[in-house]
Order: structure tokens, then sequence, then C-alpha cells
């Protein structure tokens, strides 16, 4: 199979950085991307364990969730979820992280890299309860960098547009996809279970 081996192989094949791409990677936050994360309800935060192994989990909540705490700091609580801290886990081995933030009806997104810590300081956390709880932890993110990344992967892929949406129908349920993998659960049990944690755990 044809490969490439080495990063010079890599820079052959794709040729140079546009000077204007280069230009554009920035080490703090602008009031462009102070903005642009006041106005983000969603994110992929990206982390790698001890062994390099990557991972990629969403975030989301109200607009804005994401506090920047100065042009070099973010503060991004952690929400419910299912308890398996892969994330977290990974920080602790490997603290280096990457985000994408996503704001719908823009095609741009805006890229975050950097190193992150877990931290449970009630009075950082305290501003950013939901719905009357204060989450258990958060990641605190030393950005390191930072850019606006083109349109091209959004508007290829129609991500907005209400046009292309699957119907929910044609794709089977959580429950029942859990129930195939697992043959651990009833299908109408595991939605019923996932409906009500949908209803009483999203806080």
């Amino acid at each position: 199979m044809d490969g490439i081996q080495d990063q010079i192989g890599l820079r052959g094949l794709y040729g140079e950085v546009g000077s204007l791409a280069a230009k554009k990677l920035m080490t703090r936050l602008d009031t462009h991307c102070r903005h642009f994360i006041s106005l983000a309800p969603f994110l992929v935060l990206a982390t790698a364990d001890a062994a390099g192994r990557g991972d990629a989990s969403p975030r989301g909540d109200a607009p804005g969730f994401v506090r920047v705490l100065d042009d070099n700091t973010l503060l991004l609580p952690d929400r419910p979820g299912n308890n398996l801290i892969d994330s977290y886990t990974n920080i602790m081995a490997h603290p280096g992280i990457g985000l994408i933030f996503l704001v719908p009806g823009i095609n741009e997104t805006l890229r975050v890299n950097g190193h992150a810590t877990v931290t449970t300081d009630a009075t950082l956390l305290s501003d950013c309860a939901a719905q009357g709880k204060q989450p258990r932890a958060g990641l605190l993110i030393a950005v390191e960098e930072v850019f606006f990344h083109c349109a091209k992967a959004l508007i290829r892929s129609k991500l907005w547009d209400a046009s292309r949406h699957v119907p929910r129908a044609s794709f089977p349920t959580l429950g029942k996809i859990i129930a195939d993998q697992t043959n651990a659960t009833d299908a109408a049990d595991a939605d019923l279970r996932i409906e009500d944690s949908y209803r009483t755990r999203l806080y």
C-alpha cells in the first residue's frame, strides 16, 4: 500500500502553508474569540491517554457555558454523564487537549489547543451552576494556540441545513442499539431509562 512515513513526505504532498493561514494562529483569546465562545452552546473536547490513544467527547449547554477567565484561561464545567470520565482520566495522564467550538448557523469554527487540569474549586464552579446545581468539577484550560477554522467542512456537510436532517425514526433508538450491542438489557427498558435520564439528570 502507498503511504507516507514522515513529515517531509507529508509536506511534499500538501505543499507549504499559506501565509495567511500561518499568521492567523494566536496565543491568546482576543475579542472575536471571546464573542464566539459566548455564543457557543456546543464543543468537542479531544484528549489522549498516556499511550497516545485519542478520545473525542461532545460537551454542550446554554451558550456561554464555557467561561473565559482571562486571555489565556478557560473554565469548562462538567455536567452529569455516564461516569466513564474518559476525558478527565486522560487529562490526568496527558494534559494536552484540543477544543472545537461550534455555533449553530455559523459555518466557521473556533479551535483552541492547550493544557488542562481538573479543578474542584467551589468559588470558580459556583459561577457555572445550572438549574440550581453546581458542577462537581471542571477543566481549567491554559490556552496555548487559538484560531478560527474556515467554513469548508461545514459548507460541504451542510450541517445547519434543516432540509438535510435525517428523520429520527429512520435510525434505531439508543436503547435499541445498546440492547443489540450488549445483550444486557431489553431495548424498551433501555429506552425508558435513557429518556428518564434526559428528563431528570441533565444537571
